[in-house]
């Protein structure tokens, strides 16, 4: 495999399958500077964040707890979509589906993660009391790490929201 930049952010590859039979050149670009950004730094602590909180939450006995249910929803749904997202992000695939209007898809996606988020992490730190853990200090302290977490990645989500609104609103 022989690498050629093209530019900064671009790298293609040559590859044979097979010296006689196949030859292909594939373009795979992505963005070197994306995780350098404020939205990108962002995207990073709500993946670590968010895997915190669902992690912390699934080691315990969180099924006796409606409530808890939730907030696994919230936090394993965000934590798939933002890492789909940053993705997308990184390897610049926006720019191969320009039919999608990006910008409104990221607007949507961090104020429902906001709003959903927040609600998940009320309800999360509600449904911390000691009264709910005869059987174990574990689990009331994993939910209240878990907790705190919530409201950490809420406040990413919240920091994101603003620049995709700024993004959003200054778009072409």
């Amino acid at each position: 495999m022989e690498e050629r930049p093209c530019s900064p952010a671009v790298i293609t590859t040559q590859s044979s399958y097979s010296e006689d039979t196949f030859s292909s050149t594939t373009s795979f670009s992505y963005d070197r500077d994306f995780l350098q950004t404020p939205p990108g730094i962002l995207l990073l602590a709500e993946i670590v964040l968010g895997l915190l909180v669902w992690t912390l939450i699934a080691g315990t006995e969180y099924f006796h707890y409606p409530a808890l249910g939730w907030v696994m929803f919230v936090a394993v749904f965000y934590w798939v979509l933002t890492v789909f997202f940053l993705i997308i992000y990184i390897t610049m695939a926006y720019t191969r589906i320009p039919q999608v209007p990006w910008t409104t898809v990221g607007l949507c996606f961090n104020v429902s993660a906001f709003i959903l988020y927040l609600s998940a992490a009320i309800v999360d730190a509600s449904s911390v009391t000691k009264e709910n853990n005869h059987s174990s200090h574990h689990n009331y302290n994993s939910w209240a790490a878990s907790s705190f977490f919530a409201f950490l990645v809420t406040i990413c989500y919240a920091g994101n929201t603003y620049f995709s609104f700024i993004s959003w609103r200054s778009r072409t």
